[in-house]
């Protein structure tokens, strides 16, 4: 805690957070043990002079947080709000190259789901349809099938309706229960699913691809100080490329983790800006 002044020239307590370290993005309970393991490594990699850290890694972090507070010790992030509601929020520490269908050097998609019992074969067939968005502050789920569809829109609503779920595996469910007629599902989020928990995504087929962005970037608050951020940023680099860690890393889908700028996730932004150019400035 801190002291702070008061209106009335009293000091009060300012409470400071307990530093966090989380994964939330791919947060299956399934893999936990594998999050744990990673966090592990990581603090291995940082050395016993590494300083304060957090105390667990959690797990009950929202995926699209409210905000990147000074608590936000190692974290990974959406690549949409870090270019909106997180701006001056955060610091980069490396972004990872994944190894599943939909991912490249450092990049990834996101897959249009529908069911497979659906006559929906391409994009054009879903004009008129319900859709699925897990979060209005989503790439995946929001901007990148925006900048798919823009095209097509012509400066009208493409979908009967859009319905937020509040997360990728909502929006499977309710498009595999017939609730919802499609979705757009970041392709990792596919992979993990397909892998730990298939009957989720037994269903469902996928008929079309977004354009790809960066990947989901590992970071870390604006109040890090410089050197624990050069830390975590050596760390990342070391986990990387030393084979004991290798297992732990292939169980996560990770084929390598590199340096981090700033100038990849402008892509994001100009996808915002081409759908408006286009007449299609919201999903809808």
């Amino acid at each position: 805690m801190s002291d702070i002044a008061t209106q009335d020239g009293k000091a009060a307590q300012a409470v400071v957070p307990p530093l966090s370290a989380t994964s939330p993005m791919y947060n299956l309970p399934e893999m936990r043990a594998l999050y744990l393991a990673f966090w592990e490594a990581l603090v291995a990699e940082l050395g016993p002079e590494s300083g304060d850290l957090p105390e667990a890694f959690a797990f009950d972090r929202p995926a699209v947080p409210d905000a990147i507070g000074p608590e936000v010790f190692f974290s990974q992030t959406c690549g949409y709000p870090l270019q909106t509601i997180y701006r001056g929020q955060y610091q980069l520490l490396g972004v990872p190259t994944y190894d599943a269908p939909g991912c490249g050097e450092a990049t990834h998609c996101a897959f249009i789901l529908v069911r497979d019992s659906s006559p929906f074969q391409s994009i054009e067939d879903l004009r008129g349809t319900r859709f699925a968005c897990n979060s209005r502050q989503s790439n995946s789920g929001m901007n990148l099938p925006r900048r798919l569809i823009a095209p097509l829109a012509g400066g009208k609503p493409f979908f009967s309706e859009v319905v937020e779920t509040g997360t990728h595996p909502f929006s499977m469910a309710r498009v595999a229960a017939g609730e919802l007629d499609a979705a757009s599902i970041d392709c990792m989020t596919f992979a993990y699913f397909s892998e730990h928990r298939p009957e989720a995504v037994a269903g469902l087929r996928v008929i079309a691809r977004t354009p790809p962005s960066p990947a989901i970037p590992f970071v870390t608050s604006i109040a890090t100080a410089p050197a624990r951020v050069e830390a975590l940023r050596a760390a990342l680099l070391a986990l990387s490329s030393k084979p004991e860690h290798r297992p732990v890393l292939q169980a996560l889908r990770i084929a390598a983790i590199g340096p981090a700028s700033l100038a990849p996730y402008e892509r994001i932004l100009d996808y915002e800006r081409e759908a408006a150019e286009l007449g299609y400035p919201e999903l809808v």
